[in-house]
């Protein structure tokens, strides 16, 4: 008996020991939670997504540690309607700069507020980014991106929320953007709706200008673009380029052969960096080296630079169609990088646009090639060159997965000298799912179904068994 007894009191004792550590626990645990939870998201929240979809890029963090201005986001939303990614992404931009504030809109409440930023038709979850008398209204479908996939036919989604908005607040805080100015007079072409978007994006200012009426280039011009000619410069206009670059001046120029041949006085510029012209259209017949059974529709081996790096670490590839050929001699007066080049078995039709076969024949000139070069010239003058007028066609683009405006966009930043170029490559929100056959899938639902939980029970009955056993022997 009075053994029974002192089993009940230890047992007492232990319970009251158990209760009393329970609680000490829970309060600890209350405790962290309530400093945890006044803790900043980017303290208690961590981005395991493979897109990084819930952070900011370095470039995003460059912008916001250089405000000295206030801004104010105004996130337009019905209550209840809030998106959640957007939401943890405007948490992200107040917690990294005290200058940043964002103010909920709801317009049920607000009808009229967005009219006077916008005449657009405004959805829920669509941002005003402001600052003093400066503003730019970011629309949800700006945000949430819909392109066509030209491979499968089917729609590629992704979330461009922080280039948006890093974007307008970029806009709003400075006054004075890069100013790019377009030639014409040659026939060029209008740019393509995804490129001039992106200039858009960045905050560019696009001027077109003619050398035919003007004597010297402009000089508020950041940069000079030359975009599809359909005809050759004069000499001339040849000669102010060449003198605007080795005073310092910036050229990008994406043209490539046309109906009536090469352009001669606009390729000649090159000339005085030792790169050559090769005539016609370059062809490439490695079949790792050219896309959609058209050896026209290149696909040259990317080197390393400021400009293709990013493509190289995503893996992505730029796609050259109907593309003129270049070789650099290294005997110029500038440093020359290749950035891209065709392999060893392409070569240049001759007969141009005239082409009738994709055999190497006579009078074509053997390869290899470059396609796009960037010349460093005298007085930190710069070119930048791509030798197709196609290169950023939408259809193009699209094929590329976006690489060819990327690297455009990539080039464009380093002749203006943004070195952290505000704009940032839309986040996927396609997933790649796990296709796997049925026997596979019959397998792993027996073993998850009924393996697995006999295995747990039979655990169990040992342990429960074991534990009797012992009790008995006391």
């Amino acid at each position: 008996m009075m053994e029974k007894k002192y089993r009940n009191r230890i047992a007492l004792q232990g319970g009251s020991y158990s209760l009393i550590i329970t609680a000490i626990v829970l309060a600890i645990l209350i405790a962290v939670n309530v400093l945890v939870s006044a803790l900043p998201r980017t303290m208690t929240q961590y981005d395991i997504s493979s897109t990084k979809l819930y952070s900011v890029t370095s470039n995003t963090k460059v912008v916001l540690n250089g405000l000295e201005k206030d801004v104010t986001i105004y996130w337009i939303v019905q209550s209840d309607e809030e998106d959640d990614v957007i939401e943890n992404l405007l948490a992200k931009y107040e917690s990294l700069s005290e200058h940043i504030e964002v103010v909920k809109k709801n317009p049920d409440i607000y009808p009229t507020f967005a009219e006077q930023y916008t005449s657009e038709t405004v959805q829920n979850n669509s941002l005003v980014v402001e600052c003093g008398e400066r503003s730019r209204f970011i629309s949800y479908s700006d945000i949430y991106l819909y392109e066509t996939d030209m491979s499968s036919y089917s729609y590629d989604v992704s979330f461009d929320g922080e280039g948006a908005i890093t974007s307008a607040i970029d806009y709003v805080v400075n006054e004075d953007q890069p100013k790019v100015y377009v030639l014409e007079g040659h026939g060029e072409e209008e740019l393509s709706t995804a490129f001039s978007e992106q200039i858009e994006k960045e905050n560019i200012e696009l001027s077109n200008f003619s050398l035919l009426t003007a004597d010297e280039i402009p000089e508020d011009a950041d940069g000079i673009l030359i975009y599809a000619p359909a005809s050759d410069i004069s000499e001339e206009e040849k000669n102010l380029l060449a003198e605007y670059i080795s005073g310092g001046g910036k050229l990008m120029v994406m043209a490539g052969p046309t109906e009536d041949g090469t352009l001669e006085n606009l390729y000649s510029i090159l000339t005085d960096y030792g790169v050559e012209t090769v005539d016609g259209i370059v062809v490439d017949t490695d079949r790792g080296h050219f896309a959609f059974q058209a050896p026209y529709v290149l696909l040259p081996d990317i080197a390393s630079n400021e400009i293709t790096d990013p493509l190289i670490e995503e893996g992505y590839y730029a796609i050259m169609p109907i593309a003129q050929g270049l070789v650099v001699q290294d005997t110029g007066t500038g440093a020359v990088t290749q950035l891209l080049t065709t392999s060893e078995s392409s070569f240049s039709k001759s007969d141009g646009y005239a082409l009738s076969s994709y055999e190497k024949e006579e009078g074509d000139i053997d390869g290899p090639f470059a396609l796009v070069v960037s010349v460093a010239a005298e007085n930190e003058g710069q070119i930048v060159w791509f030798t197709s007028s196609h290169f950023m066609d939408d259809m193009y683009n699209a094929y590329s997965s976006g690489a060819n405006l990327d690297m455009a966009m990539n080039a464009m930043s380093s002749i203006i000298g943004e070195s952290e170029a505000v704009a940032i490559r839309s986040k996927s929100l396609n997933y790649n799912y796990l296709t796997i056959s049925d026997s596979t899938a019959s397998f792993l639902k027996t073993i998850m179904i009924a393996a697995f939980p006999l295995a747990y029970l039979g655990i169990g009955i040992c342990v429960s068994v074991g534990r009797r056993k012992m009790n008995e022997a006391k």
